[in-house]
């Protein structure tokens, strides 16, 4: 079975007071808004608590890393067979899988 690849949009972030663009699939956006939600934040101020330190060249890497262990763990917090409290985020398009 194979799937198609999600589509890459760039997008600007504001990154210390600049204006930053990123490059990430259209599902890393959604999760990425679907936790800034969740906290009250904009997903500037969200990207900001953790795009610090020395190695802050490839965003859209840490960001991808930063949803992943976002859900990772929301799921270990969860009793088995039990909903997540953060449920992963639903696909906006729909995709054909033969």
């Amino acid at each position: 079975m194979t799937r198609r690849g999600s589509a890459v949009i760039k997008r600007s972030i504001a990154r210390d007071g600049h204006r930053s663009s990123v490059s990430l699939e259209n599902e890393f956006w959604d999760a990425l808004r679907e936790i800034a939600g969740s906290k009250n934040m904009t997903v500037s101020d969200v990207v900001a608590t953790f795009d610090r330190g020395g190695n802050r060249n490839n965003l859209s890497s840490a960001i991808r890393v930063f949803v992943l262990d976002h859900y990772r763990r929301s799921s270990e917090h969860t009793p088995a067979g039990q909903p997540s409290q953060t449920p992963l985020p639903q696909r906006q398009t729909h995709l054909k899988v033969p």
